[in-house]
């Protein structure tokens, strides 16, 4: 009698609060479900919330109390089963049950889409499901970011993606994170696998093909080259050869080719063994972005094109890297190796909120580089300061080196000082002038005020017998090729 008391009054009590069965009832799936690090899915959510449901109901009539029971137990009894499923799959995951491999190029260009693929294997007997992310470094952007993951057992997948950088340097990719969904959906688990890759990011190579190319085709007046003539080229003969599509037609030798019966041309060599040594700035002159890149990366391509063609042309190349210490140095060197360690060299260097010791890198310099050198200084002009310590320093080359200053233009300054101002005529004559915008007026006069101080810099600068290349970042390539190829017709040098 007094069991069946007890009884009624729990009966009472879950016919008021129905979703106390539920709470006492589900709390030791919770525990474990916490302890074992799985968490519900939208189904499970779903299955609560019809339990929910009916609970609500039992209020109102208390004869659906059974099946409340009912149903309350069975959800309990699946998700507990499924639940165990799931850490036994992930349990055998994070042992031997999958074998994960990455394969990715260790070396990539910047702003060029690189190929990246995860191989799969499942040595389980379950299927495995859900969802996996391979790691992404910083400054790098995933195309997809994620994979939808269905493995049968025994079986092996593949995916692809692609990864686009954009920033140079060296770049780790350490892991591979998972989200495994239960046999029924109800729990999934999130775990992550270490997987360690090194990626290297270098600057962009294709100019330097597309130079290649055009070169063969003699077409690089499409990219900003010019043909420069060269002094006494006429006696700076090397060698006869066959004749090519590419070549000049007056530089046929008909005596030859009427000898030979085959047309000849007379090939000319120009001056090799120069030397070329870049002092390439990484302090906080160098730190403004064009087109999503810093000065310093626009700078960096330019010098390894220039290289490209010195190296072509048979001369040595050398760099130093320097802010407010010296970063790097690499002697000078020819032949086609010397390309690769000049990208090994300059590649991790990137631009830093320093003020560059100009002292240190021209100290450097005379105590590295005591044979006579084309030295180019790569960096940005924006105060009097730093350009009293540029002017002075490349002035005091001159006689020993040949100095090269390569400036960068700042494009918004050009664009403020180009902004128009309506021109109106008066009554009597007189031309006045109507901004359209008088701050914008302001900005851009004092545009002009800084262009007109910087043209006086370089100005003071050639007349100390520097040469002077000024270009936008985005356009400095061929500018500074075409210097070179003035210096080396000219035999400056």
């Amino acid at each position: 009698m007094g069991f069946g008391k007890r009884f009624q009054t729990l009966f009472e009590i879950a016919s008021q609060w129905p979703w106390l069965l539920l709470v006492l009832a589900s709390l030791p799936l919770v525990l474990a479900a916490f302890w074992l690090r799985i968490y519900p899915t939208r189904r499970w959510v779903a299955m609560i919330g019809i339990s929910v449901v009916l609970s609500v109901a039992v209020v109102f009539f208390p004869s659906l109390l059974v099946i409340l029971g009912l149903f309350d137990g069975l959800v309990i009894a699946v998700t507990a089963i499924d639940g165990l499923l799931l850490v036994i799959t992930t349990r055998k995951m994070l042992g031997d049950g999958l074998t994960i491999e990455r394969t990715v190029s260790r070396t990539s260009s910047l702003g060029v889409p690189l190929d990246c693929s995860l191989t799969l294997r499942n040595h389980t007997q379950l299927r495995m499901r859900g969802d996996i992310r391979d790691d992404v470094p910083e400054y790098f952007v995933s195309e997809p970011t994620q994979h939808n993951l269905d493995l049968p057992p025994g079986l092996q997948l593949q995916l692809r993606r692609k990864l686009t950088p954009h920033r140079r340097g060296a770049f780790k990719l350490d892991r591979v994170d998972l989200k495994l969904f239960s046999p029924l959906g109800l729990w999934q688990r999130h775990i992550n696998r270490s997987l360690h890759s090194q990626l290297n990011v270098f600057p962009d190579m294709k100019q330097l093909s597309d130079y290649a190319l055009l070169a063969r085709t003699d077409r690089l007046s499409l990219i900003g080259v010019r043909r420069t003539r060269r002094i006494g080229q006429d006696s700076d003969f090397e060698r006869l050869r066959d004749y090519t599509r590419d070549d000049n037609y007056r530089h046929i030798d008909w005596r030859s080719t009427a000898r030979r019966n085959k047309l000849t041309v007379r090939q000319f060599q120009s001056d090799q063994s120069q030397r070329l040594i870049f002092l390439l700035d990484c302090g906080r002159m160098m730190t403004n972005q064009r087109n999503g890149y810093s000065l310093l990366d626009h700078a960096l391509n330019s010098i390894l094109m220039m290289s490209y063609v010195a190296l072509h042309q048979g001369d040595s190349v050398g760099m130093i890297c320097f802010s407010d210490t010296i970063h790097a140095y690499l002697p000078p060197r020819g032949g086609a190796s010397q390309m690769n360690r000049l990208l090994q060299a300059g590649f991790d260097q990137f631009p830093r909120m320093v003020e560059s010791r100009y002292d240190q890198a021209f100290l450097y310099l005379n105590s590295h580089c005591k044979r006579r050198s084309l030295v180019t200084l790569t960096t940005n002009i924006v105060d009097e300061v730093n350009a009293e310590v540029v002017s002075d320093h490349l002035s005091n080359l001159t006689g020993t080196h040949l100095p090269l200053a390569v400036v960068l233009r700042d494009r918004e300054m050009f664009d403020a000082a180009d902004y128009p101002a309506e021109v109106l005529q008066t009554t009597n004559g007189q031309i006045a002038t109507n901004s359209l915008d008088e701050t914008k007026t302001y900005r851009a006069a004092a545009a002009a005020e800084m262009l007109v101080w910087r043209e006086e810099v370089l100005s003071g600068l050639r007349h100390k017998g520097v040469l002077v290349v000024d270009a936008f970042p985005d356009e400095l390539s061929a500018p500074m090729v075409n210097q070179y190829l003035q210096v080396k017709a000219q035999h400056l040098l």
